[in-house]
């Protein structure tokens, strides 16, 4: 069955959202704000999403016969991660709209295939190479060179399922062995890192495209700490970084948002790490500072409404909050009337946990950036 690229879903009609955390929620919120029905499918009862939408399957991501329901019970599906598999994907088309197609989760969804399609669309990736036993890692080692990250192929996030090898003379072979046993694994050079950032695009099924303005990136401990926009680089960057988005956007076929991630190296060199096909944490920033938010520009795209240009209202900071920095700034929010605070509404606090985060909007950004630093919260 094909995507009925042409049809356009106007307010009033059932969006269907496979996942139930924060994007989720944000995605219902823009759909709701738009006049959309949501129905959530998430196996957490009273998950984030399902508590600002019209309901939701209790189910888990891979039980077909839950997700049929869903389908037969909206008018366009979409998905709030890129775990979710392509073959159940296009089996749930036979009942609704899918315009994201499965594509993009294919190709995103492995390493491998991630990267190659990357450079086949002439952009640059860290040197990396793909190993397959503890032999294949020391060859790997020697033609690459320490320091470098040893990653699994499939799934991993904020930092799960890779090791950083700064001393391949002084590491612990049995942790290698474990990721090595979750089947071929990926080995990439450390590269000296100026900074960090990425850029969200977004696109309807009439190939009309939104690109928001690069934002740039600090992480702690492998979580997105801190987003700043716009990012500080210079204006060669900032177009190369463009045309990327605009190139992998196109040939990944994009329905909906997607961010891709860049390294800028301390030679300048721009390298594609790489592709979430859906919204992502760090353009969180994007509710407040643009005309409209990667959320408002997904239910756009997977709806097939227009397009607009993107416009930056006013700089920003974006910080999370994790389970240990909750309390604490809820603490704080009387003495903070320039946060935006977004509390996500999770029924557990865990320790590195994405709970919410903070945006703030200024002219100053260094400043800004230096009270967050400044402030306890984040010490913890």
């Amino acid at each position: 069955m094909g995507r009925n690229l042409d049809k356009t879903l106007l307010p009033g009609k059932t969006i269907g959202i496979i996942g139930g955390g924060q994007l989720g929620q944000m995605m219902s919120f823009s759909a709701k704000e738009m006049g959309y029905k949501v129905i959530i499918l998430d196996p957490q009862a009273n998950c984030p999403a399902a508590q600002v939408s019209d309901g939701q399957i209790v189910a888990k991501y891979d039980d077909l016969a839950k997700l049929i329901e869903l389908a037969k019970e909206c008018d366009v599906l979409t998905y709030e991660f890129e775990n979710v598999d392509a073959a159940t994907i296009n089996e749930v088309k036979k009942y609704t709209q899918v315009p994201q197609g499965t594509k993009a989760l294919q190709v995103t969804q492995n390493r491998i295939s991630e990267k190659d399609f990357i450079e086949a669309n002439g952009f640059k990736t860290v040197p990396h190479v793909v190993i397959e036993n503890i032999f294949e890692y020391h060859r790997g080692v020697e033609k690459l060179g320490a320091p470098v990250i040893l990653k699994t192929i499939r799934g991993g996030y904020d930092g799960k399922g890779q090791i950083l090898i700064d001393d391949p003379e002084n590491v612990c072979y049995a942790d290698i062995e474990k990721l090595l046993m979750q089947g071929p694994c990926m080995l990439e050079k450390k590269i000296n890192l100026q900074k960090e950032v990425s850029v969200v695009v977004a696109a309807n099924s009439n190939h009309e495209t939104s690109i928001f303005p690069v934002i740039e990136n600090v992480h702690r401990h492998n979580i997105l700490h801190l987003s700043t926009c716009p990012a500080a680089i210079d204006p060669q960057s900032e177009q190369h970084i463009y045309q990327v988005g605009e190139t992998l956007a196109k040939n990944l076929e994009l329905v909906g948002t997607m961010c891709i991630e860049f390294f800028i190296s301390d030679k300048n060199e721009v390298f594609v790490n790489e592709i979430a096909p859906r919204p992502h944490n760090s353009g969180h920033l994007t509710i407040e500072v643009c005309n409209i938010s990667q959320f408002d520009a997904h239910i756009r795209g997977v709806c097939n409404l227009a397009m607009p240009k993107i416009k930056l209202l006013q700089p920003a900071a974006m910080v999370n909050l994790l389970g240990q920095h909750l309390e604490k700034a809820k603490e704080q929010l009387v003495k903070h009337p320039e946060w935006h605070f977004h509390d996500y509404g999770k029924d557990v606090v865990k320790q590195n946990r994405k709970m919410g985060h903070i945006t703030i909007l200024s002219d100053d950004l260094e400043g800004t950036k230096q009270a967050i630093e400044n402030n306890s919260i984040w010490d913890v």
